[in-house]
């Protein structure tokens, strides 16, 4: 990722983290839904298969903002959708691990046919408000006060 720039990708709906696991005796896997999710989103952003993503520095810190767009109008933990979505962009090679992630926004929007997940992962600190895209100050005395 450049410098003062930002990664947009449109990824397809994410299993919840309900089936994102399972148990077999006393081991925690990635069940195969999880596993054929991790391989689309690889296929995906593959270089010449997709966008060509190239990992940030290893350790530099992000801020990661998730519009979900549901196949339908069930209800859905959104925070069940992270996990997934999270692991299988760094799987992907979009960011070294999820511990990287300092700012974490996550909307939920109207059901699309299908779902999807708009993602957009800019450097942290940012230079833009995640939400409304306008600029943040560059020094303390550009901040407004309550005093």
């Amino acid at each position: 990722m450049r410098k003062g720039s930002a990664m947009e990708l449109t990824l397809p709906f994410p299993p919840s983290v309900n089936h994102y696991y399972r148990r077999v005796g006393p081991r925690t896997l990635i069940s195969r839904e999880g596993r054929e999710y991790r391989r689309a989103i690889c296929g995906l952003l593959a270089p010449g298969g997709g966008n060509g993503i190239r990992k940030p520095p290893a350790g530099g810190r992000i801020a990661l903002a998730m519009d979900a767009f549901p196949p339908d109008r069930r209800r859905r933990d959104l925070d069940n959708l992270l996990k997934c979505t999270q692991d299988s962009l760094a799987h992907a090679g979009v960011f070294e691990d999820d511990s990287q992630i300092d700012l974490l926004v996550v909307a939920r929007c109207g059901p699309v046919k299908g779902g999807k997940v708009a993602i957009r992962i800019d450097e942290f600190p940012l230079r833009r408000c995640p939400l409304c895209g306008g600029k943040f100050p560059k020094t303390e005395s550009e901040q407004p006060h309550d005093n």
